[in-house]
């Protein structure tokens, strides 16, 4: 049964591209394996993803509207262009298959032009400052490279593959059948050539006649300031290599940030806990707090209230695309009341409570606590 990717991301048809995005990022968050261990969360993160990759680019999104899943199977690693006839066009070839006679005109095509190299894609983790702040990060991919010693022919140097002489270079064979209704073209493959229209009669030893290897190898990258879960970067040209001299694809990087143990991320704005004693909430002071950027001095007001939200400017996650626009650090004010008191304690907070009991007539501690810690 076709899939539905508008459902599977949960938004309408007509849904603009940040909704997209965003509904995309709410359950990447949700079911990334390294997240979410219950049974079919892995699938149903592959689904998610696939969904994004064909309803974030606009052109792959109206051939899809259009066509439906057929049109766009292969997702960002396998379908061509147009332009050159291959993947989409395939489709109604392996749909019609047969009936090209029959429905008139001819539809040979030669299949030995280029063919650009498959899209790769790697999922990355970084740390969650490296998401705030971005910089360089090396990475390893394994692709297809162009056989340096053929440069992609797959012949032996010094030969040149000949034209297929089965189908005469165009990759395919047609058989004509007539019937009572009129005459059918069956159009298939050319089994001799597999498609391509040339033989290689000495293959490279480099590469066996593929015209590519399997390399590994290093790359570094940039990760820009303020990546998110589900953030993709394009690599150009660091795909699998093409095809018969075609270009090679692109490398896409998704990027999954770690969890943090102090600071926590929404949207822009960065949240974080502060755990301050009840003589200070009501005497107030400054204290020294962390940032993503170091330690900031922070000025506590006497009388501060438990679950008190106080913001550092400009201490937030930079603007992904505009990064001098940063949001807020968000601290939450949480106060220690201690379960027990020393004797010297009580009694100090005793006078204390009678005098305050005395001027609001509600006399005991629990009364003059009162009045400091409304809680919410």
């Amino acid at each position: 049964m076709a899939r539905d990717y508008y459902e599977t991301l949960g938004v309408s048809r007509d849904a603009d591209k940040e909704e997209i995005k965003h509904a995309y990022r709410r359950l990447a968050r949700k079911y990334h394996p390294d997240v979410n261990k219950e049974p079919g969360a892995e699938e149903r993160f592959k689904e998610i993803n696939r969904a994004y990759e064909v309803l974030s680019e606009p052109e792959t999104r109206a051939r899809y509207d259009r066509f439906g899943e057929a049109a766009v199977n292969g997702g960002a690693a396998g379908y061509q262009d147009m332009g050159d006839m291959g993947g989409f066009a395939d489709i109604f070839e392996s749909i019609f298959s047969g009936f090209a006679g029959g429905m008139g005109g001819s539809t040979q095509r030669r299949r030995s032009g280029p063919v650009r190299g498959d899209d790769l894609r790697l999922d990355l983790k970084l740390d969650f400052r490296e998401a705030v702040f971005g910089g360089e990060k090396e990475i390893r991919i394994s692709h297809l490279e162009t056989c340096e010693i053929c440069s992609g022919s797959g012949a032996k140097p010094g030969t040149r593959p000949r034209t297929c002489s089965t189908c005469s270079g165009t990759g395919q064979v047609r058989r004509v059948t007539r019937t009572p209704f009129g005459s059918f073209t069956q159009v298939s493959t050319c089994p001799t050539c597999n498609g391509t229209g040339m033989v290689i009669e000495d293959k490279c030893d480099a590469c066996d006649g593929k015209g590519a290897k399997q390399v590994t190898k290093k790359l570094k990258i940039s990760i820009p300031p303020g990546v998110d879960n589900g953030t993709r970067l394009r690599i150009s040209g660091e795909g699998d290599a093409g095809q018969r001299s075609g270009p090679p694809g692109d490398l896409y990087v998704y990027l999954f940030i770690n969890e943090d143990e102090e600071f926590h991320r929404d949207g822009i704005n960065i949240l974080s806990d502060l755990k301050i004693s009840y003589l200070q909430a009501i005497l107030g002071c400054r204290l020294e707090v962390n940032t993503v950027d170091g330690p900031e001095e922070l000025l506590i007001p006497p009388g501060t209230q438990p679950n008190t939200v106080m913001k550092l400017e400009n201490r937030g996650v930079p603007r992904l695309g505009n990064p001098v626009s940063r949001g807020d650090h968000m601290i939450t004010v949480l106060i220690d009341i201690p379960n027990k008191l020393t004797a010297e304690e009580r009694e100090l907070l005793e006078k204390l409570a009678k005098i305050k009991g005395d001027r609001t007539g509600k006399g005991g501690l629990e009364g003059f606590l009162g009045n400091f810690f409304h809680q919410r």
